[in-house]
C-alpha cells in the first residue's frame, strides 16, 4: 500500500503544473440597434432599426472572468423614415468598459462559449435639425448589460454573437418626460469576427 502511495506521489510531482490560459481577442462587428427610446427633443419618431459598426478588445481567461473595451458607432440614429423630416444628420457613439462572466473553457472546450457582460461607459449623442433648432450635442454616462457567445472555427479565428441593452444613467432633463424615464436607451444585436492572440 505504501509503495502504491509513493508511486502516485512521485507521478503527481513529476507531472508539469497546469498552466493558466488566457486570450486577447480583437473583434470587429456589424450589428443593428432597435427598440430605441429617448426623451431628447428630436421632433421625429425614431425608425425601427439602425446599422451599427464597432470593435471590441477583450481579455478572456480560461475560467469565469474577462474584461472588454468597446466602441460602436450608429449613424442616422435619430432620423426617421420621413426624408423631409426635421433631423438632417445624427449619430450615436458608445464607448464602454465591461466585465465578462463566461462559461469556463474546461466545460465548453473550443465549442460555443456563452457569456454575460455588463459595464459602464459613455453615449455620445449628436444631431442637427432643420433651421438649427434644438441641436443635440450630449455626452451621457450609461450602463450596458447583455449576453452572447463566442465560438472558434480555427486556432485563431472565430465568431461572436452578442445582444446588449444600453441605457443612460441620468433621468430625463425634460419637464414633459415621465419620472424615471431615461434620456436614451436602446438594444443592439451584433455578430463579429473574433481574432485570438
Amino acid at each position: 500500500m505504501r509503495r502504491r502511495l509513493a508511486v502516485a506521489l512521485a507521478f503527481c510531482l513529476w507531472m508539469p503544473p497546469a498552466t493558466a490560459h488566457a486570450d486577447w481577442l480583437i473583434t470587429p462587428f456589424l450589428g443593428t440597434s432597435f427598440s430605441s427610446r429617448t426623451t431628447l427633443r428630436i421632433f421625429e419618431e425614431l425608425a425601427g432599426r439602425k446599422l451599427t459598426l464597432g470593435a471590441a478588445v477583450s481579455f478572456l481567461s480560461d475560467g469565469l472572468f474577462g474584461l472588454e473595451a468597446e466602441v460602436a458607432h450608429t449613424p442616422r440614429f435619430f432620423e426617421g423614415n420621413d426624408r423631409l423630416g426635421l433631423v438632417l444628420t445624427s449619430r450615436v457613439t458608445t464607448i464602454s468598459g465591461s466585465a465578462i462572466i463566461a462559461a469556463p473553457l474546461a466545460l465548453t472546450r473550443e465549442s460555443l462559449r456563452p457569456y454575460f457582460v455588463g459595464g459602464l461607459g459613455l453615449i455620445q449623442a449628436r444631431s442637427k435639425h432643420a433651421a438649427d433648432l434644438f441641436p443635440i450635442d450630449e455626452n451621457l454616462p450609461a450602463v450596458n448589460i447583455g449576453v452572447g457567445a463566442i465560438g472558434f472555427l480555427t486556432e485563431r479565428t472565430g465568431i461572436r454573437f452578442d445582444l446588449r441593452h444600453f441605457r443612460v444613467i441620468r433621468g430625463s432633463g425634460s419637464a414633459l418626460a415621465p419620472p424615471g424615464t431615461s434620456r436614451l436607451s436602446f438594444w443592439r444585436v451584433s455578430v463579429g469576427a473574433a481574432v485570438r492572440y
